[in-house]
């Protein structure tokens, strides 16, 4: 795990504070497994203040099924909690259950201007002055309900959708969160949430800590059928991906018919043998291993007999918890509970920090 900071502010142990937020996409595949949520279960060890949220509220930037919607945030806190996540050791918690988040989105996109969201065709209005808010423009929809997009509609998307690295950076900043956990494809909108916390600080007075990224020394996992990409729900075929609930059968069959080449013996190659880097990517990810040891130990495998080996490591790695996740999903009053603690925790922070907040900028 490396960290990349801009503003390098040295922070004690004894105050660092771990924020990460995950989508409600229904059960997670292997690459948000061992990308992500592995890292997760290490940060709460690592650390004592550590809070992750269940972020309902990015998931309705497209069009979602009410019904589904329910279901997929149940299956995420399953899986969750059947990865390792303990509510004993980390706040979890749902975050449209904070109301804070969309108050202090509503406050930072007022200091947001334009031209930062990455001047977007819908907001090129002419304004009297050079960079007008995003709140300026979005202020309507304060007045009125706006229905939602469908997802697959690319002529006219949600607002949601642009504005939503905002939310993303209120997310962040009202826990005061110092480090976060994040993929390489969001540094562009920590950056904007870095920017925020600057610009807030400078213009009303010190409030937010300044967060630090943490990136994962795990590679990306790429698609079993197309390894140029990484591994999404969105792949073209489901034997693209592993999800966290496959059967032991799913997961072989998956392997063996992942996409490799016609050299017969392992190597970990990106540019030239991305679907067998791929496997192996997969292995050193859930063993520990590095992939020149891997590369080592194994090369006298055929790629053949090499998935079949994998195959077995991530049924090792993934039976115990499907069964945990099947087992907490036939207890939804336990789920519940789960985030109403962390609720309870996480809207207490929220709001001594939007206290703060609207005390600096004027409010009564």
């Amino acid at each position: 795990m490396t960290t990349k900071r801009r503003h390098r502010e040295v922070i004690p142990e004894d105050e660092v504070r771990v924020f990460s937020g995950i989508q409600p996409t229904g059960i997670p595949h292997l690459g948000n497994y061992l990308g992500v949520i592995k890292l997760w279960v290490k940060l709460q060890e690592q650390y004592q203040d550590v809070m992750y949220s269940v972020v309902d509220l990015h998931a309705i930037t497209v069009r979602q099924d009410p019904k589904e919607l329910r279901e997929n945030i149940y299956k995420m806190v399953a899986c969750l909690l059947a990865c390792g996540i303990d509510p004993e050791k980390s706040v979890l918690f749902l975050q449209s259950q904070v109301r804070q988040h969309a108050e202090l989105c509503w406050i930072l996109s007022c200091i947001t201007t334009n031209a930062r969201l990455g001047l977007l065709p819908q907001w090129k209005e002419k304004s009297n002055t050079k960079s007008p808010s995003v709140g300026l423009y979005t202020y309507p929809i304060l007045q009125c309900i706006t229905l939602y997009t469908e997802k697959s509609s690319t002529k006219s998307p949600s607002v949601g959708l642009y504005t939503y690295p905002i939310l993303q950076a209120a997310d962040i900043l009202l826990y005061k969160s110092t480090h976060i956990p994040i993929g390489e494809d969001q540094r562009q909108h920590l950056d904007l949430c870095e920017d925020l916390a600057i610009s807030f600080n400078n213009k009303f007075g010190k409030v937010f800590r300044v967060p630090q990224v943490l990136f994962s020394n795990t590679a990306r996992i790429k698609s079993l059928r197309f390894p140029e990409n990484k591994m999404s729900k969105s792949d073209q075929s489901s034997k693209g991906r592993i999800d966290l609930t496959d059967s032991n059968d799913d997961i072989v069959s998956k392997i063996k018919s992942a996409v490799t080449d016609f050299t017969s013996h392992i190597s970990h190659d990106k540019e030239n043998r991305p679907g067998v880097t791929n496997l192996i990517d997969i292995h050193a990810a859930c063993t520990g291993e590095t992939p020149q040891d891997i590369c080592e130990t194994y090369s006298s495998l055929t790629t053949a007999e090499y998935k079949m080996l994998l195959a077995d490591i991530v049924i090792n790695e993934i039976q115990p918890i499907r069964e945990r996740i099947l087992w907490l999903l036939s207890d939804k009053s336990h789920l519940q509970n789960v985030l109403y603690q962390g609720q309870e925790v996480a809207s207490v922070i929220a709001e001594d920090t939007l206290k703060d907040v609207k005390k600096l900028i004027g409010f009564i």
